[in-house]
């Protein structure tokens, strides 16, 4: 709540004034201006990472979410999966992050007694045609830095899996689940404990860079979003709005467009497996990767919950606007499973009609849209982490 920005001791906010006086336009001619040292714009997994980090050091930070909690959109649709960073390529930065996120991940779950497992994974070839691809995720995973990787042949992958069918398996022991929700609260924690301020149901409209100064424009979320009721005055500023981050920098006045990458979405739906009395499965199983994800895997909670998915389905027709906070129906409608059970039945043969239950559906952004080839990953990366870096530093003279 925008009120609340100026409660906490530390904040050291000038005075501000709330009364607004409109123009002929309708916009508010005066707002409040208030000057802070570092804001991170969004409450989820990384947001929240962010900014416990940035506190750690020393930095005062405050932290914006347009959503009445942390971790509300992308950070709690997800499956949960630690993966070990196999698919990517060789020194691209989601190879790099990801096997180091990985190591640190599992070094933070356990320091803090955040539940999760490494149960590891197969990565399984249903057909012949498919284990030059299962090939070239070994040479990938191993150029990674990916440790313990093993190819197996189909017979000794099904003695570890009895109900699994297959020809051959990459079998990956790294790979785990964890808990989300007990990970984010750890790292809210963490962060209020060094004196971070979290401003929930505070949408941030857009910006402005001036005299190397980014200033931004926030209203809360819901009331006043056609008008700024507080201008925000950072000395660094790290944008991780998740979906909404591409459309957020777009209304960076001074960020120029080169920087920002574009824009592609993709849902997927989950459904889990019911009328089993004991999990079919006791480590994560996953086909060949597809266009646009890695295919309708199997995963399972720390509760022994099996899911299945996420199929893929491309959005079309976002704009800049969309923060996509309560804009898209999550909701999974049963008669998608229908193409779910083809797809599980070539790696697991024995799943019964009628036991694909509706879960939870989440909306992942993506370096390329459909049909798109990858052949310029290099360079949408370099630009992500240009935009990103840009971001951080904006108004500072040094990377913290």
């Amino acid at each position: 709540m925008l009120a609340y920005l100026g409660r906490r001791k530390g904040l050291r906010f000038s005075t501000a004034t709330w009364r607004f006086v409109r123009g002929v336009s309708g916009v508010a001619e005066t707002t409040a201006k208030e000057r802070v040292d570092t804001i991170v714009i969004g409450a989820g997994v990384v947001g929240l990472a962010v900014a416990r980090e940035l506190s750690l050091r020393g930095r005062e930070v405050l932290i914006l979410d347009a959503a009445s909690s942390f971790g509300t959109v992308t950070s709690s649709r997800n499956s949960e999966v630690v993966h070990a960073g196999i698919y990517y390529p060789p020194n691209s930065l989601k190879a790099k992050f990801c096997v180091r996120g990985r190591e640190l991940l599992y070094r933070y779950c356990s320091e803090y007694e955040i539940p999760y497992k490494k149960i590891g994974k197969l990565i399984v070839a249903t057909g012949s045609s498919e284990i030059p691809k299962l090939d070239l995720l070994m040479h990938l995973g191993t150029l990674n830095g990916v440790s313990c990787l093993r190819m197996l042949e189909g017979f000794d992958a099904m003695r570890m899996e009895p109900q699994l069918r297959c020809v051959k398996a990459l079998l990956s022991p790294e790979s785990g689940i964890l808990d989300t929700h007990s990970f984010m609260l750890s790292l809210v924690g963490e962060a209020e404990n060094n004196h971070t301020t979290f401003s929930y149901n505070t949408v941030v409209l857009n910006g402005r860079v001036e005299e190397k100064k980014m200033h931004l424009f926030v209203a809360e979320t819901g009331l006043c979003e056609a008008e700024a009721q507080l201008e925000l005055i950072p000395s660094l500023v790290v944008n991780s709005a998740g979906l909404g981050a591409q459309a957020l920098a777009k209304r960076f006045q001074g960020l120029h467009h080169r920087f920002v990458p574009s824009s592609h979405y993709a849902r997927g739906c989950y459904f889990t497996l019911s009328g089993t009395k004991s999990a079919p499965f006791n480590k994560l199983v996953y086909p060949i990767p597809e266009e646009g994800g890695l295919g309708v895997h199997v995963t399972l909670d720390l509760n022994g919950l099996v899911k299945f998915g996420p199929d893929v389905e491309w959005i079309e027709g976002t704009d800049d606007q969309s923060s996509f906070l309560n804009k898209f129906d999550y909701r999974v409608k049963i008669h998608r499973a229908e193409k779910f059970y083809p797809e599980i039945r070539k790696y697991y043969p024995d799943l019964k009609d009628g036991s694909l239950e509706p879960g939870y559906s989440g909306i992942r952004p993506k370096l390329s849209g459909p049909k798109q080839p990858p052949t310029d990953f290099v360079i949408r990366e370099r630009r992500l982490m240009e935009f990103q870096v840009l971001l951080i530093s904006l108004a500072s003279n040094h990377l913290v």
